[in-house]
């Protein structure tokens, strides 16, 4: 009776350990893809604000070009 009683209870600790490890990596590989994904979000912001600069650049030059014409 008592050998039963042991290998439960080792039982029951394996498979305990073994869910915390595999919880705990699969946490730590969440984390990594949302650090991954979150450095994608910056870099696309970074480029759409560049874009938008540009735009406010060009559409201010082109009003110049015409102010430029109008005066000739």
């Amino acid at each position: 009776m008592e050998s039963t009683i042991v290998v439960a209870i080792l039982s029951l600790v394996g498979t305990l350990g073994g869910s915390i490890i595999a919880g705990i990596v699969s946490n730590n590989k969440t984390l990594y893809r949302i650090e991954q994904l979150e450095r994608k979000v910056e870099k696309h912001n970074s480029v759409v604000e560049r874009v938008a600069i540009a735009e406010n650049t060009l559409k201010s030059q082109q009003h110049q070009i015409d102010e430029l014409k109008g005066d000739m």
